[in-house]
């Protein structure tokens, strides 16, 4: 069973960067999917952005695109969100979750549903 274990969040200013890391641990899909999802109190779950490890792929949230980058360290199994121009909309719980690429084509890979495994989650404060 895959194990997903977040870090990295904080407290940061509007306007600053932060960067959150994501290191697997267990069996891994031959082809994995990963992503980035957030939620904050009263809102529903919602993908960030989405990494094809076989495509190299990326795709973003319209909320976050030319803000926020995501890659993949695949020697250290860590995937990475980079986060810059911060804004308090971005406040959240940020979790971790993989998958096989089988069922994730296109705006699929954006769905809570289709992911069986996710990580504990970090928490990402911005003040002004």
């Amino acid at each position: 069973e895959v194990q997903l274990v977040e870090s990295g969040g904080g407290s940061v200013q509007t306007g600053g960067s932060l960067r959150l890391s994501c290191v697997a641990d267990g069996p891994y899909f031959l082809t994995v999917c990963m992503a980035w999802f957030r939620q904050s109190p009263g809102k529903a779950r919602e993908a960030v952005a989405t990494f094809n490890t076989h495509l190299k792929a990326q795709a973003y949230a319209n909320t976050v695109k030319g803000r926020f980058t995501i890659s993949r360290d695949a020697i250290n199994d860590t995937l990475y969100l980079h986060m810059n121009s911060l804004q308090r909309d971005d406040a959240a719980t940020y979790f971790c979750a993989a998958e096989s690429c089988t069922g994730l084509h296109g705006a699929l890979a954006f769905l809570e549903g289709r992911y069986r495994f996710w990580g504990q989650g970090t928490q990402v404060t911005v003040s002004s």
